[in-house]
Order: structure tokens, then C-alpha cells, then sequence
């Protein structure tokens, strides 16, 4: 990876998030509002927001579906060719310990990544007419607090210091409590 492709690849992510935040922010700002101004969500999501509205609210459905798709779909194709790559890349690797080693750092990876990837397209590309508020709501929280909230402890205790600070505190609070 050179500094041209990231550096690139950081001004594509940020223009595509904001074209289309305000692509989101300037249609819903031409709905008309006429009921109730509570979401029944979590959070101030779009399609929540579009519930309250009195207007005919199929294009900007539409609108999320069209933009929704290239949003999820391309990262998603990124990650798995990467993986793809990755993983010819650690079956070439001779000893089955390296081979083990690679699998077990990119498995955590893949993990919060798919549980990421999976809620977003639940939500947003595929929502079923069936699928309850609540049900919406819980995947809305994956995404959006699970994920991150996980994250940083996945890949802290791949680290051998951190493993053995939180050892050493359990230890010292379990033999506190024993006295």
C-alpha cells in the first residue's frame, strides 16, 4: 500500500459519506412532517424519520436502496478480495504455527467486520416489511455500539501485556475478595 493509495482511498471515503449524508439531509428536508415529531428509534435514522412523514415517501426509499447498495456492496467487495488475497497469501506460509498465527489475528478481523457488514445490509439494503421496530432497533445497536464497543477488546487481548495486566487485576480483585 503506497501513501497515494491511502491518501486516496481516505478523501474517497470521506467525499462518498458526505455526498451522501447530504444527498439523505436535502431530501428529507423537502418531506412534509404533519404528525407526531417522536421517532420510535434509538437513534435519528432515516428511515424512522421518513415514517413520520406525510408525503409520498417511495423515491426516497428508493433514493436509500440505490445509494445504499454501492455504500455497502463496494467496501464489501474490497474486504473479500483482500481476504482472498490474504488467505493465499498464509497458505503459502511453510510452518502450520505461522499458518495459525495469521488465521487467528485476521479471524477477529473478519468477525467484527461481518457482524458490521451483516446488520448494515439487514437494515438498510434488504429491510423485509416484516421485520418488527424492535428487531430494527437491535441491529441498529450492533452496528452502531456493539461494534465499536468490541472492537478495541478484540484486538487488546491479541496483546500479550494487556493479557497479563488483566491476569494480574483479576487475580488481585478474586484474592481481595477471598479475605
Amino acid at each position: 500500500m503506497t501513501n497515494i493509495f491511502c491518501v486516496t482511498s481516505i478523501i474517497i471515503s470521506w467525499l462518498m459519506g458526505n455526498v451522501i449524508a447530504f444527498i439523505f439531509t436535502i431530501t428529507s428536508s423537502k418531506l412534509n412532517f404533519c404528525g407526531s415529531n417522536i421517532i420510535d428509534h434509538l437513534f435519528c435514522d432515516h428511515v424512522p424519520l421518513l415514517e413520520l412523514s406525510c408525503s409520498d415517501t417511495f423515491s426516497v426509499h428508493l433514493e436509500i436502496f440505490i445509494l445504499g447498495v454501492p455504500s455497502v456492496m463496494v467496501p464489501t467487495s474490497i474486504i473479500v478480495m483482500s481476504y482472498t488475497y490474504i488467505v493465499i497469501s498464509v497458505l503459502r506460509i511453510p510452518s502450520s504455527t505461522g499458518r495459525q498465527k495469521a488465521f487467528s489475528t485476521c479471524s477477529s478481523h473478519l468477525i467484527v467486520v461481518s457482524i458490521f457488514y451483516w446488520t448494515m445490509f439487514s437494515v438498510y439494503i434488504l429491510p423485509k416489511r416484516e421485520q418488527t421496530w424492535v428487531s430494527s432497533k437491535i441491529l441498529s445497536l450492533l452496528y452502531t455500539v456493539f461494534t465499536p464497543f468490541i472492537n478495541p477488546i478484540i484486538y487488546s487481548l491479541r496483546n500479550k501485556d494487556i493479557k497479563k495486566a488483566i491476569k494480574q487485576t483479576l487475580h488481585k480483585h478474586i484474592c481481595r475478595n477471598k479475605h
